[in-house]
């Protein structure tokens, strides 16, 4: 006899059934979203022969189409998009997140915990570019090399020394001057030994390192906040945001630090107050500071409490950023993704940042497997809905299939081959009719 005809049938959303075993369980090709994105290229040759991948392009779940949210399985999301508890509470079959980058503040790590879902991050990504970036602003404000090429370029002429001390004044000596240092993580160490050898005399604050981390680097620990104020010359943000250390840099603390000092934020937006940081520049509590982070991104120069500051650099949110480190960054991110799917959560995971919520709560699962009946699963967490099974996604005539707020062109990537090779009329009987979705699945 056919042991397959012994096998339960597992019932999908639609109504179709799928029997083939795979990897073990009963599966059924998954669905995972790239939530506030729209290019999946380094993502598909990753995930394509596991999953379907769409993009969504969304700035808020409002703008999630309700496809995503009943069937996704996983999810990848920038830092432009937020999910709260009741965010998180919209999607039906989520098991993972994963936040390209290495901050999660901007997810309901608790609230996803609690919802069976694992929240993962991407910590060693682009940790020299953080840290060259990092460099380059303090560089910046020390020799004041920014306001020095604007003035050049908007045609001041410098003809005499005074018209250079004039333009320079505030130009600062490295040497000798001392960098604090909040937060000796990877980003932290990698920006205190550069600083080294510009002849910084480094010293920094992190309550959650063993002692003896100071030996090891050659640099000077404090072990309070208001001690490294007082003492450092150059202050560079480089701890993660979190209910404990918002506006961690605000009126009262910045009357600790140094008359004069210089402020460096590469980090989270949230940890400095900006009204706050506004009046110490127009004040010269601060003589200077930059901004690659800001409370509300992406920064606007012409709306808020910065407005129009002096002696204030402004990037957007690009320390991060080289060809190379988003390479990897989008690699690292899509490989959380295939472990959770053809692996067990969450065991198989290298950085869940929620584990303690998955431990002593029964087996540990993969993405991939529905246990039975809808909503219910290992551990009391949810089971998974039926996915795609490879299907193609497309358009028929009269459906939209792009948000409204943008133009760009549809792209259909499937088996079939490019938009030139699409499937007959018989063959699509599989496609499922998605308005305000692009979806892309690799070749």
């Amino acid at each position: 006899m056919d042991k397959r005809k012994l096998m339960p049938k597992r019932q999908r959303l639609d109504g179709a059934v799928r029997t083939g075993p795979l990897n073990g369980p009963l599966h059924s090709r998954p669905l995972v979203a790239l939530l506030d994105g729209r290019d999946c290229s380094i993502e598909m040759p990753i995930l394509k022969d596991v999953a379907t991948v769409a993009f969504c392009d969304a700035q808020s779940t409002s703008e999630i189409h309700e496809k995503v949210l009943n069937e996704a399985v996983g999810a990848l999301m920038w830092h432009t998009i937020t999910l709260t508890k009741e965010d998180l509470e919209k999607f039906k079959a989520l098991r993972i997140i994963v936040r390209i980058g290495s901050g999660v503040d901007n997810i309901d790590v608790k609230a996803a915990g609690e919802l069976g879902i694992a929240v993962c991050n991407v910590p060693g990504y682009g940790v020299e570019e953080v840290a060259d970036s990092t460099l380059c602003l303090i560089l910046n404000l020390y020799r004041r090399t920014y306001w020095l090429a604007n003035m050049v370029r908007e045609g001041k002429k410098f003809t005499g020394p005074e018209q250079v001390r004039e333009a320079a004044q505030g130009c600062a000596r490295i040497r000798g001057d001392t960098l604090g240092i909040v937060g000796l993580g990877r980003i932290g160490s990698a920006v205190a030994l550069r600083a080294k050898a510009f002849g910084f005399n480094v010293i920094f604050y992190d309550p959650y390192l063993p002692d003896g981390i100071e030996r090891s680097l050659g640099l000077t620990r404090v072990y309070t906040l208001q001690d490294l104020l007082f003492q450092s010359d150059c202050v560079s943000l480089h701890c993660t945001l979190n209910e404990h250390n918002h506006h961690l840099i605000n009126e009262y603390t910045i009357k600790q630090m140094r008359p004069g000092a210089f402020l460096v934020n590469t980090a989270r937006g949230g940890l400095v107050d900006e009204s706050a940081l506004a009046q110490a520049l127009k004040d010269g509590r601060i003589r200077a500071a930059a901004l690659d982070v800001h409370d509300n991104e992406p920064y606007n120069v012409f709306q808020g409490p910065l407005k129009e500051v002096p002696n204030l650099i402004c990037t957007p949110h690009a320390a991060f950023y080289s060809d190379v480190a988003s390479t990897e960054l989008r690699e690292m991110a899509a490989g959380e993704i295939r472990r959770a799917i053809v692996g067990r959560i969450p065991d198989s995971l290298r950085n869940c940042v929620n584990k303690e919520y998955f431990l002593g709560s029964g087996p540990a699962s993969s993405a991939y497997e529905s246990t039975g009946a809808p909503g219910s699963g290992p551990g009391g967490m949810p089971s998974l809905p039926a996915g795609l099974n490879g299907g193609y996604y497309g358009a028929l005539p009269g459906v939209p299939v792009q948000p409204a707020h943008s133009s760009a062109p549809v792209g259909l990537l499937g088996p079939g081959g490019p938009m030139s090779s699409l499937p007959t009329l018989p063959q699509l009987y599989s496609i499922r009719i998605v308005s305000n979705l692009r979806l892309r699945e690799g070749p």
